[in-house]
Parts: structure tokens; sequence; C-alpha cells
């Protein structure tokens, strides 16, 4: 199993020194990155923003992290694409957890990054979910909490950023809904996101920075006939122009 020792994009954190294993692309770690985290059992609008947000980061060529759980962490690895996206494990690497997860994860391990504090064969347990959180969030430049409850995983997320000194985002939500991220923003621990291009926005100045969407979107290894659905004659343009590679009936980034 591949690892890496005293990783340097831990340092400053309660996590500097700790061995990480990994399967995928390290090169994710020099990119810009942004952590999302939020309820497994999220409401339409939460998925319907969260993937609004992960999908326009991945545009602008910035990484999301997220820990691999059903809903919003599972929304926001997907829309990010799994090319462009890391995962942090709360068990070994051999074990995809949770079962419901285990295709995407397998995607993400062979076109993006998993990481894990935890050594072969190890299974999930409790006090796994809050080491994986801590890596998680010492992952991103910001967390991006879009719907918790007041006792959930995802606040424990937001008092480890705090200590981290990470900036805290999250979506507005409807009295009654998200009580954990309104109860933040109500104690002015956290900035609400009202506009999700100007949030975007912080990650790149230099619109030549943004990432191509065609190819972003090629980097999932999709099939000629998804590609040529969604972004028509461009596929014969990218394939002239010697940037794509249609093979065995798929299309991928050169």
């Amino acid at each position: 199993m591949n690892c890496i020792d005293n990783a340097s994009f831990l340092e400053g954190t309660s996590l500097e020194g700790r061995r990480i294993y990994y399967k995928g692309f390290l090169n994710l770690l020099q990119k810009r990155r942004v952590s999302i985290v939020g309820s497994r059992k999220p409401n339409g609008y939460a998925r319907r923003m969260t993937h609004e947000i992960a999908l326009k980061l991945a545009k602008r060529g910035v990484c999301v992290v997220s820990g691999g759980a059903m809903g919003i962490d599972a929304v926001a690895h997907k829309a990010a694409g799994t090319a462009n996206t890391i995962m942090v494990a709360a068990t070994g690497l051999d074990i995809r957890y949770p079962a419901v997860n285990k295709h995407l994860i397998a995607e993400i391990e062979q076109k993006g990054l998993v990481l894990s504090q935890f050594g072969e064969s190890t299974p999930a347990r409790p006090y796994h979910f809050p080491l994986r959180n801590e890596l998680t969030v010492a992952l991103g430049e910001v967390l991006v909490v879009t719907c918790a409850e007041p006792d959930s995983g995802s606040m424990r997320s937001v008092e480890y950023a705090k200590k981290l000194g990470r900036e805290i985002f999250v979506l507005p939500h409807r009295l009654g809904e998200s009580d954990g991220t309104n109860a933040l923003l109500k104690e002015g621990d956290a900035t609400p996101i009202f506009d999700i291009d100007a949030f975007v926005g912080r990650f790149s100045t230099d619109r030549e920075e943004i990432a191509d969407e065609f190819l972003l979107f090629c980097g999932t290894y999709p099939s000629y006939d998804e590609v040529v659905s969604r972004f028509g004659g461009k596929v014969f343009e990218y394939e002239l122009e010697g940037k794509i590679i249609v093979k065995e009936g798929r299309v991928y980034p050169l």
C-alpha cells in the first residue's frame, strides 16, 4: 500500500507527522482545494446547491475534498468529477466504505485520489470518523457546510475548522432546516453563500485559469455518445487538435 510519511500538506495542523496512505494521483495535492461536507440525508435544495458549487469550483480548476459518505459528500465528489476530487476514507484503503458508494470510490481511486490514516484491512470504527473529518478539513483552504443538524459529524468538522483558523461557509436555509448551519450564521461563525459565482470567484481572478469544461468532462472517461450528445461537434474539433483520443467507444483527454 502506498503511503506518505510526514506529509507536507499537513504542516501546521494536529495531523502533522502522521502517516497517510493513498490510492490515486498525488498531483491533486498541488491544486487549490476546498472541503465540502454536509448531511447524509440532505434536502433537494442542498443537493442542487452542493452540485452547483462543486461543479463551478471544478471549472475553476479547484479540487473538491470530501469524506465519501452518502448524501452531500457523494454529491460533491460526483459534481467535481472523479478526476478532480480527493476522498478521505475512514477505513483501510482495501475497504470501500460505505458500500453504497463503492463504485464511486473505485472510480475516484482510478482517476482522482483517496487518502486514509488507517492501514490495510482496518474497518470503520466510530472513532475513525472524527479523524477522517479532521483530515478532510485540513486539506481545504476553506470549509463549506451545505447543510447540517446541530449534533452531527459535519458540525464537529466545523469545530476543527475553527481550531485551524479555516474560514467557514454555509448555505442559507429556511427556518427548521439545517439548524446546525443556521446556528453558525446566527452566532457569526460562518459566512453565507448568497451568490455561488461570487464565492467560486474567490479562487481565481484570471479567466484563463478556468478549466476547460469539455476536457474536464472527458476526464471522467465518458462514452463517445455521451460526449457528442452534450457537446456536439466540439468532439471532432478537439480530436483534430490532438487534445483528446477516442478509443473503444470512450473519450480520453491527452
